[in-house]
């Protein structure tokens, strides 16, 4: 038998099947070591065959199968296939994709721990007799002890001595064994709620579960009670002896999904994302894989997950940008949801209280299968949001951060023993640093992008690269002074607060604060467990959550992603402040809202106070249909990166002037196409640049399939190349 083999190599040049000579044992998706020039590496056998149109004799043998199983199964290396095909990906960076990093580079083992047991022949009171009276430890242990229990060694080698515990081995009455014990991720604790149903929820419930497939789009208010519909679907795939996976945007859901999916399913649930130590994410795969779990929860990279016979798959949160890679290799989500689904013949189900305007368009055009949850769960009115503006707040020479209204909301939240959230789309204490005089901004040598200060440990950072650089005490262009600080961020937040409320707790949830393992679960136990309380975070507080004592939620600089240079800008605003704005009034307390802007008068926040998504909708899709944009037409984006700029750029202008020929071929379907520098020029030293364009949708596969054929006939020595269908961050 003849085996292909993907070689574990991301280089392009070997990016294809090579031919081996197969073992009597070679299966197909397992793991293999593999002679590959003058070395042994690993490969991926992804198909056998009886025979090759190679020279047999010329080709090599498979080495040892690396694992004791296939660890690829058909379905996965179909959606490579897939992958490859629909987004142009190397075969091996798919691969890549189904095995976690902590297997494929053997940095993660079982842990095997050292147990002991009492065996039949221990007998307590023989012993106790037999042993000194002024014995303490040896009698302690004797009394500690029983018949058929297991214990940890290193825990009775620590409370009894280890040469006690060794002489009882060797006298017969203990028997030492070593066991596979699983690393379990740390989730909230939580009590499950014995819920019935809504008629709105149950009517979603039984009409999901009579389809059985295709794709479904839950349009909810927010704390409509979308994840008890998903516990109640995904009960009934159990039963029928299927498997589920969730999908949430953002590792700061997990502790608190997990927590209410282990008190109603228990050890059958397993979390999978890139925030578990190595250990933690070899162990959970494991589970799954054995068919221990049948739950799996996570982050994007869980819908990879090597579950069978899957009965649904959920994206929570569907609206959310991060279930498009930004990476390589990249790939959105839900493609991939759609694929699974479609293989396994089970429903896939979007979930937003805001959903993207492509998916909810595809649902009002009967591609989609829409369902509606109108009201909270709770039957509680939806907070009341009031919008604040801010510029008559300086003509009244209120110069602050906060406007009257929210500092009075705060301290009347803070005086009933409430909590209160407060939302600001931007981490550290200032977004730069400038100089009064002359007007220098420090930037990051290796970006090209300003240095954002942080107060906490007196650093300018680079959010990109995370390069440190010391504060400015004097401008280095002029020798000034004079440095000012620019826009807020989540520590100039907190600051203030503190000095408003000096005795009141207050807490901040973002990258900066959530960084090491367990602390963002730390944070959102304090915030649970203490009143009154105020929470200042980024998008990590602004979805999902759910906190009964939360009464007051305030936006600041709500048209911070309003004025971007992205056609997406309106909708991220939108859907930003209604999912922060339903964090508020959840449980029996009445929520409120307060909403800061400077442009009180732009169309959002007419939509916003009133939460008319539908309304948003109307006029947003009119939008686009008249301006050509998405879903009424593709944005197609190649980003080119390199160290040397005079290489890329020639490589940009290269490809640039074969899609200007393509263009001319399908001159009646470009609306758009342009080369230009990225907005952000360079990043980790790396200079970027990047064609735009924009065309119809009548011949797109067509010329997307041209563009990639263009990529693929052009070296690039030294370049790196990424094509983006429709990105969901331009910079």
């Amino acid at each position: 038998m003849i085996a292909e083999v993907i070689v574990d190599i991301a280089n392009s040049n070997v990016d294809k099947v090579f031919d081996y000579i197969a073992q009597e044992d070679t299966q197909v998706g397992s793991r293999v070591s593999i002679p590959f020039g003058t070395r042994y590496i690993q490969g991926f056998v992804i198909a056998l065959k009886e025979n090759s149109l190679l020279d047999v004799s010329k080709l090599k043998k498979v080495g040892a199968q690396i694992d004791d199983y296939p660890i690829l199964t058909k379905e996965l290396l179909s959606l490579g296939d897939f992958m490859c095909k629909t987004n142009h990906l190397r075969r091996i960076d798919c691969m890549r994709l189904f095995v976690p990093t902590q297997l494929r580079t053997n940095k993660a083992k079982p842990l095997l721990v050292n147990y002991i047991e009492v065996l039949p022949t221990f007998n307590k009171d023989e012993l106790l007799l037999s042993i000194r009276t002024n014995a303490k430890k040896q009698r302690d242990m004797i009394e500690y002890l029983e018949v058929g229990n297991q214990y940890l060694k290193a825990e009775l080698n620590k409370n009894f001595g280890a040469n006690n515990i060794t002489r009882m081995i060797n006298s017969g009455y203990l028997r030492e064994f070593t066991k596979h014990k699983l690393r379990k991720p740390y989730s909230i604790e939580k009590k499950d709620k014995k819920v019935v149903l809504t008629k709105y929820q149950q009517a979603v419930v039984d009409d999901i579960l009579n389809q059985n497939n295709g794709v479904h789009l839950i349009y909810g208010v927010t704390g409509s009670g979308k994840t008890e519909v998903y516990m109640h679907i995904i009960s009934k795939v159990l039963q029928q002896g299927k498997t589920a996976i969730l999908l949430v945007p953002e590792i700061s859901l997990t502790p608190q999904v997990m927590g209410n999916f282990k008190a109603r399913f228990g050890d059958s649930v397993a979390l999978l994302h890139s925030g578990l130590s190595d250990g933690e994410r070899f162990d959970e795969w494991q589970r799954i894989r054995e068919g221990q779990a049948q739950i799996v929860i996570g982050a994007r990279s869980a819908v990879f997950a090597p579950l069978s016979n899957i009965g649904v798959i959920i994206l929570d949160e569907e609206h959310d940008p991060s279930y498009k890679s930004e990476n390589n290799p990249r790939y959105l989500t839900h493609d991939v949801a759609r694929f699974r689904a479609e293989y396994n013949n089970c429903p896939l189900i979007l979930g937003s209280a805001t959903p993207s305007l492509e998916s909810f368009y595809k649902a009002r055009n009967k591609q989609y299968v829409l369902h509606e949850l109108p009201e909270r769960a709770n039957k509680k009115a939806m907070p009341n949001i009031q919008v604040v503006n801010m510029c008559n707040e300086v003509l009244n020479g209120n110069l602050g951060m906060f406007s009257a209204q929210l500092l009075n909301d705060l301290t009347l939240c803070v005086q009933q023993n409430n909590q209160a959230m407060l939302f600001i789309n931007r981490r550290g204490h200032s977004s730069y640093m400038i100089c009064r005089e002359c007007g220098y901004i420090p930037k990051c040598e290796d970006c090209d992008v300003s240095l954002v200060y942080h107060s906490e440990d007196n650093q300018l950072k680079c959010h990109y690269c995370n390069k440190r650089y010391k504060a400015l005490t004097n401008c280095p262009q002029c020798g000034s002074s004079y440095i000012r600080y620019g826009t807020m961020g989540t520590q100039r937040v907190v600051q203030e607060l503190r000095k408003q409320f000096p005795d009141v707790k207050i807490l901040r949830m973002d990258v900066d604060t959530t960084s090491t393992k367990n602390a963002l679960t730390n944070v959102l136990q304090e915030f649970a467990n203490t009143k009154p309380c105020i929470l200042v975070g980024t998008q990590m507080i602004a979805k999902g959550h759910d906190f009964p004592d939360v009464t007051l939620v305030g936006v600041l600089n709500a048209d911070m992603s309003l004025h971007y240079s992205d056609y997406r800008s309106t909708e991220r605003t939108f859907q930003l402040i209604t999912q922060v704005a339903g964090r508020a009034g959840r449980a029996e307390k009445q929520g409120k809202v307060i909403v800061q802007t400077y442009t009180p008068n732009h169309y959002i926040y007419r939509f916003v106070a009133n939460y008319n998504y539908v309304g948003f909708y109307d006029k947003e899709i009119n939008l686009r249909q008249v301006t050509s944009f998405p879903p009424f037409a593709k944005v197609l984006r190649i980003l080119f990166s390199s160290e040397n700029e005079n290489k890329v750029k020639a490589i940009t202008k290269q490809v640039y002037k074969s899609i200007k020929e393509l263009q001319t071929k399908y001159i009646a379907d470009f609306l758009y196409c342009e080369a230009m520098k990225s907005p952000v020029s360079k990043i980790e030293r790396k200079f970027r640049y990047q064609i735009l364009m924009r065309f119809k949708l009548e011949h797109q596969q067509e010329i997307i399939d041209s563009i990639y054929n263009t990529l693929n006939c052009i070296k690039m020595q030294d370049t790196q190349a990424f094509i983006e269908i429709n990105p969901s961050n331009l910079s």
